[in-house]
Order: structure tokens, then C-alpha cells, then sequence
């Protein structure tokens, strides 16, 4: 009898060092913890995705056979709706319709989710890009959009002024999210979407930020040395009732500024904060995802991003770091620099494939490195790129097909 109870002892002696010593995460394929692979569709796309059944078809296979499960699918740019919509600009929409004879988006919707692949709607937020026309301003007239301490907005126009050739602008129209005016449209158009589409599984929220600029500035303290946005009257008039500083005379103190810094974040939070709500009452299991600029630093103090507070919060479920570069030493230190323990598991790492046209050897050693990493995620900008690029369609295939 004793030598049975030795037997059994023996037995659940080694069974337990061979769980408690093996490593948890000897491999992530095993585990079942491979990041989820997803890919972004510009409006511009010469797939033309949207534009009959056959390219919708040919997306879905590809993203079948290269294990692409997320598609960001973007229909709202520039205040212009790539979408059935009823608020704001829809010629785009309208030329869609006339060529593809239908709206193919509630079809590759469907298709997709056969396949098991999700859809998201991409929205490019705060950025109207160079459209001076757009519907947001004709509504509201141009002091919705942003501008800098000397009066301008983001985008250069003709010869740049003296102060241009001390700083790179983005060269496009930002909203400013200090307006509720802007806040209260952007939250209509993400309902509209969801609305118009409810079997989309979530939004997918590009451009939620201030402009940014090279070099940049590390907050506004630096502002006599650097650019900063926000200085619009209906902002600076909310910051002056909430807080009764005034921002362009107020003393310049390290509290002063932070408490200008800490209004800037706020009012992007809160824009996040209404989309998400509006899209949350339409449709709870719907996924909110936000794209961040991939630095800690950046996102802090130049465009204001406070995405670990969206993700503390619920706002959104998880964040897009835009990790685009050539350099892959560059890619590995944000990307590992983001994943913060308290947050990892909801960070996806972008990588500009478009920058990588004719090096898929330096693109291939990225996701290589990523799925090393093991991110909750990886998004590939952009479909174009993995469409006629044959190598890296089998390099997929190979490290992402389950």
C-alpha cells in the first residue's frame, strides 16, 4: 500500500514541475495567443473594393488565405461620405453606387463574416484633409478648425510664410475637438454609420488628435520656441470659463501650461468619450478602436492623445500604435515602449508596408519581429500592399493562416 501512495506521489511530483517549469509562453502559436492580423482599405484604393461583388470576393479570399481576420474599412474622409449618409457629403457615395449598381458594403460585410473575418468602418476624425469645401465648415464656417499661436491652421497654402522654414506642418485641416460643435457632428456621423450598418462589428477612429509638427514641441511650455494648436476663441474662451486663465496672457508658469496641456487632452477624451457613448447605446457588442501616433511621449504632449485613460475607462477597446518606418530598429523600440504591462493586451502595432514597396525583405523581418513580440494585434497599411505583392501574400499565409 505504501508503495502505491509513493507511485501516485511520484507521479503528481512530476506532473506539477512539468507545468509550474515550463514556460508560459514558449510559444504563442501553441497557446493560441498569435496576434490577430488586420489590414486597412483606403478609399483610394486601386482594388476598388467597394465598386463590385468581384473585388469584395477577391479581398475576402485574400484575407482568407494570408489569415488577415480584421479589415478597417475606411468610408468617412475628408467630411466626405464614402457611406450612406444623410448628414454630410455623399457625391463620393453616389459615384460608388452608380458603378457598382448597389451598396457593397452591407455584401462584404456579410461575405466577410462567413469567412470569420471582422468588419470595421474607418473614420478619419479631426483631420478634413485639404477640403476647404467640407460640409462641417459650410455649416459652421471656418472657426471650427483649429489654429496655431500666430492665427494659422495646419495647412500651408501657396508660398509658406517666414515662420515655415523654421517648421513642417501637416499641411491639412484640423476640427477643433475644444468646440462642441465639432464634437456633437463627428458623434452624428459615427452613429449614422452604425445606424446605416449595424452588422459592422465596430468603428474604427483615425485622427483623433491635434495636428502635429516637425520638430515638435514637448508641451506647451516651449510654446516660444515651437507650435501649438488650439488657439481658436471658442476653445480658448471654454479654457478661460473653466479654469479663468487666459492661454495667450496667462503668467508663464509650469502649472499654467500644464493646465492648458491637461484642457487639450480633455477635449479630445471627451470626443472619444461621445463617439463611444452614442455607438455603445446603438450597439453594445460593437468594437471602438482609435489609432495613435507611436510615441508615449508624442501622444502625451503633441497631439494629446491620452489613450491609456481611453482604455482605463472603457472608451475604446483597444488602440492602433501607427508604427510606420523603414528603420526596423526604430519599429522595435515604439513597439515595445507602448506595450505598457497595465494595457498590453489591448495594443495592435501598425506597420507602413507602403513604406517598404521594394524592400518586403525589411517588411517581412518587421512582422517577423511583431509576431515575436506578440501584440494583441498587427495592422497592415495598407491592402494595396499585400494585393500584388506575392512574396509577402505567402510570407502571411505561412506565419498567420490557422
Amino acid at each position: 500500500m505504501a508503495g502505491k501512495k509513493n507511485i501516485f506521489f511520484l507521479f503528481f511530483l512530476l506532473l506539477w514541475c512539468a507545468v509550474s517549469l515550463c514556460p508560459q509562453n514558449a510559444s504563442d502559436a501553441a497557446s493560441g495567443k498569435e496576434p490577430r492580423l488586420g489590414v486597412w482599405i483606403t478609399v483610394f484604393t486601386p482594388e476598388k473594393v467597394l465598386f463590385s461583388k468581384a473585388s469584395a470576393d477577391r479581398l475576402i479570399g485574400r484575407c482568407r488565405t494570408s489569415g488577415i481576420d480584421h479589415i478597417y474599412l475606411q468610408v468617412y474622409r475628408a467630411d466626405k461620405a464614402y457611406y450612406d449618409s444623410d448628414i454630410t457629403d455623399r457625391s463620393a457615395y453616389e459615384k460608388m453606387l452608380k458603378e457598382a449598381g448597389g451598396d457593397n458594403i452591407k455584401y462584404l460585410i456579410r461575405e466577410a463574416h462567413k469567412s470569420g473575418i471582422k468588419v470595421y468602418a474607418w473614420l478619419n476624425l479631426l483631420s478634413i484633409s485639404q477640403n476647404s469645401g467640407a460640409n462641417i465648415l459650410k455649416k459652421y464656417g471656418n472657426q471650427v478648425l483649429t489654429r496655431d499661436q500666430h492665427g494659422r491652421t495646419s495647412l500651408r497654402k501657396g508660398d509658406k510664410d517666414k515662420l515655415d522654414k523654421y517648421y513642417i506642418r501637416e499641411n491639412q485641416l484640423f476640427l477643433e475637438p475644444g468646440d462642441e460643435r465639432v464634437r456633437s457632428y463627428l458623434a452624428s456621423i459615427a452613429a449614422e454609420i452604425m445606424k446605416k450598418y449595424p452588422d459592422l462589428d465596430g468603428l474604427h477612429l483615425d485622427y483623433v488628435r491635434y495636428p502635429a509638427v516637425v520638430p515638435f514641441s514637448p508641451g506647451s511650455r516651449f510654446i516660444s520656441h515651437g507650435l501649438g494648436y488650439g488657439y481658436v476663441k471658442t476653445n480658448l474662451d471654454n479654457f478661460k470659463k473653466n479654469t479663468g486663465l487666459n492661454a495667450r496672457t496667462m503668467e508663464g508658469s509650469r502649472d499654467n501650461y500644464r493646465k492648458w496641456d491637461d484642457w487639450h487632452r480633455d477635449q479630445v477624451t471627451t470626443l472619444v468619450k461621445d463617439i463611444s457613448g452614442r455607438v455603445k447605446a446603438l450597439s453594445p457588442s460593437a468594437e471602438i478602436s482609435c489609432t495613435i501616433v507611436p510615441s508615449i511621449e508624442r501622444t502625451h504632449l503633441v497631439t494629446f492623445q491620452d489613450w491609456t485613460e481611453w482604455l482605463r475607462e472603457g472608451y475604446v477597446d483597444y488602440v492602433t500604435v501607427m508604427n510606420y518606418t523603414d528603420d526596423t530598429k526604430l519599429l522595435e523600440l515604439n513597439s515595445g515602449s507602448m506595450l505598457l504591462p497595465e494595457v498590453e493586451e489591448k495594443v495592435y502595432i501598425g506597420v507602413g508596408a507602403y513604406l517598404l514597396k521594394k524592400k518586403t525583405a525589411v517588411l517581412k523581418e518587421q512582422l517577423s519581429y511583431l509576431i515575436e513580440l506578440s501584440p494583441a494585434g498587427i495592422v497592415i497599411f495598407s491592402y494595396d500592399d499585400i494585393a500584388d505583392n506575392e512574396e509577402l501574400q505567402v510570407f502571411l499565409e505561412k506565419n498567420f493562416k490557422g
